[in-house]
């Protein structure tokens, strides 16, 4: 692979790893719902003018009804309760449950896509499991039961997204799906939103944070997802996920004054190291389903 992809690849996993940061400090004051649906709007207007194009518009009538459910399993549900986890975890904390992604993703193809498992994976997911439970252990971290129950749902529909849009979506355009996606699921948590609405002004580091998630987190990083993805595939491109965590608990020892437990860390390790193994055979990739 090119240097200049995985160099794309790291500065994905860095803007993703601090989504963790951002969401654990706009929340608490604009509340779960409405973190979600201003960070899924500002992603929006990032790329509705790409959308509306006539070449992409055209597009839309066969790519719809694979937008709205990935956008309500993707985009609108995990998003949610990531927002909610973070009101009673450390962010390193989501980044490390994020990663679990990878696991129950291997699970699902080898469920809905008939993909083998073999001895080595399996060893990859004792491994991974194992950090887990290390990870989570309430005497190791800073994490409540409920958001370690949130962040395990959040990234289970993650892993069911990812096999339902290479299932059913293989020759339809990626871009048009991902993006049409971001804009249902805002539109779906609206009124959510609009009843959840913060007693007081949220602060100015909480809009940033927003901003930020929209913008930058969502909207221009998944540019850089679909043009991976575009050159070098989706198998290649969901390595993305071992830099999720290594950031996630940088960002948040840097900025949030984190700690960065002994525990932790060898329980991140433990799920990265889990992930490698998991993953040798990975899921098929778009153009081969």
């Amino acid at each position: 692979m090119k240097i200049k992809y995985w160099i794309l690849l790291t500065f994905l996993g860095a803007i993703w790893g601090s989504a963790f940061m951002f969401v654990k400090i706009a929340t608490p004051e604009f509340g779960p719902f409405l973190t979600t649906n201003l960070r899924l709007f500002f992603a929006s207007i990032i790329f509705l003018p790409f959308l509306l194009k006539k070449k992409y518009l055209s597009l839309f009538k066969t790519t719809w009804k694979y937008s709205l459910i990935y956008g309500c399993i993707h985009n609108a549900i995990p998003f949610t309760l990531f927002s909610y986890a973070s009101l009673e975890s450390d962010s390193n904390m989501l980044a490390i449950l994020n990663s679990t992604t990878a696991f129950i993703t291997m699970l699902i193809a080898y469920v809905w896509l008939k993909e083998k498992i073999k001895l080595i994976q399996i060893f990859g997911l004792i491994i991974g499991f194992c950090g887990v439970v290390v990870v989570v252990n309430p005497d190791n971290s800073n994490i409540s039961n409920q958001s370690i129950l949130m962040c395990l749902v959040a990234a289970s529909l993650y892993a069911f997204s990812n096999v339902f849009i290479q299932k059913r979506s293989a020759n339809v355009n990626i871009f048009v799906i991902v993006g049409w996606s971001i804009i249902f699921s805002t539109l779906v948590l609206a009124p959510l939103s609009f009843v959840t609405l913060p007693t007081t002004m949220p602060s100015y580091n909480a809009f940033l944070s927003t901003l930020w998630l929209g913008s930058i987190s969502t909207g221009l990083a998944f540019f850089g997802y679909i043009y991976l993805i575009n050159n070098i595939g989706a198998v290649k491109t969901s390595t993305v996920a071992y830099f999720l965590p290594l950031f996630g608990i940088l960002w948040g020892y840097i900025f949030l004054n984190e700690i960065i437990s002994v525990y932790a860390f060898l329980g991140c390790i433990m799920i990265l190291f889990g992930i490698f193994f998991a993953t040798l055979h990975k899921v098929k990739s778009l153009k081969e389903i």
